[in-house]
């Protein structure tokens, strides 16, 4: 009973038709008294107050179209649906990858997977949600990538090496990351290397972010894409050329390693390493002498070394 006295106290003394005292600016208060119309005009700042500790709301995009936005890929030559993919394979465009919706059926999509069978070109499958990431547009369960490069044959890069340059080659064993593989397409365009090549599988893409971290050196040096390394490291082998494999377990350091000669220099996956397979093939295996305590370097970093090694013995011999 006292409580309930106290509380009509409190509402005797302050009677309802009188408008509440909050703690907060003048503007406040005015604004009540705007109607919906009055506010929605009101100057910023003026018509709506910011609530203590909240945030302003600014005029965006929805996150899941800004999320859609962001995962699309940039400068990438997309080509989606079943005919256009297959057109394009029939008229020997140079297609980077092509991802088929998991559990596609039909005719078409049918005809287009034999096709990139009998073309040498892998599709990997994945959910429709990936598609639908990759273009907006109606893509029949298919979307394939057009590569920005026009990729060379070995013969190619072999018969574009001059007459008077000792050959020089970088070869990707399983580099996956993009950034990585850009930047060693850059470093070897600048030590003058004649070409580069990379496995069909389990490597990084050559793509719009490849060629940007390569400052367009991707655009300049012959790239081949390789069914095998292996065999195509012992097709080089019989050229005459030394396999050199850089590695931080070889028990020959990088500066007593004669580059002078026609070279291939095998990188490998920063994580792993190179292949086992692939290291049976080398003849020669090269550390970078370290004097850290960090055992291993980022492979872009040792490409650089390795490369600009294979120039300061080749042109800076005296």
């Amino acid at each position: 009973m006292e409580n309930n006295e106290f509380f009509k106290d409190k509402r005797e003394r302050k009677p309802r038709t009188e408008a509440p005292t909050f703690n907060a600016e003048p503007q406040y208060t005015e604004a009540r008294d705007l109607n919906w119309e009055e506010r929605t005009r009101a100057p910023k700042g003026e018509g709506r107050p910011r609530r203590e500790g909240g945030f302003e709301r600014r005029d965006s995009k929805p996150r899941s179209e800004e999320r859609t936005r962001r995962e699309q890929p940039k400068d990438e030559n997309i080509v989606f649906g079943l005919r256009p993919v297959i057109e394009a394979i029939e008229t020997e465009k140079q297609i980077e990858k092509i991802y088929v919706r998991k559990g596609a059926e039909g005719q078409l999509m049918t005809d287009l997977k034999d096709l990139c069978y009998r073309s040498r070109i892998r599709y990997q499958e994945v959910p429709v949600e990936k598609l639908n990431r990759l273009t907006r547009g109606n893509h029949q369960g298919v979307v394939a990538i057009i590569a920005p490069i026009e990729y060379v044959g070995l013969e190619d890069i072999l018969d574009r090496i001059p007459d008077d340059e000792q050959p020089l080659i970088v070869v990707f064993d399983e580099v996956t990351d993009v950034r990585n593989f850009g930047a060693i397409a850059r470093s070897a365009e600048c030590a003058g290397a004649h070409g580069l090549i990379t496995p069909l599988k389990n490597s990084a893409p050559v793509n719009g972010e490849a060629i940007r971290s390569s400052a367009g050196a991707l655009t300049r040096i012959p790239v081949h894409r390789a069914g095998s390394i292996r065999n195509t490291l012992k097709t080089l082998s019989q050229q005459g050329m030394q396999i050199v494999a850089a590695t931080e377990k070889a028990d020959t350091l990088l500066f007593d390693a004669d580059l002078t000669k026609p070279t291939v220099i095998v990188m490998g996956n920063e994580e792993t390493g190179i292949g086992k397979e692939v290291l049976k093939l080398c003849d020669c295996k090269a550390a970078i002498p370290m004097v850290g305590r960090i055992e291993s370097l980022n492979v872009s970093a040792a490409a650089a070394i390795m490369l600009f090694e294979t120039v300061r013995q080749r042109y800076c011999k005296n």
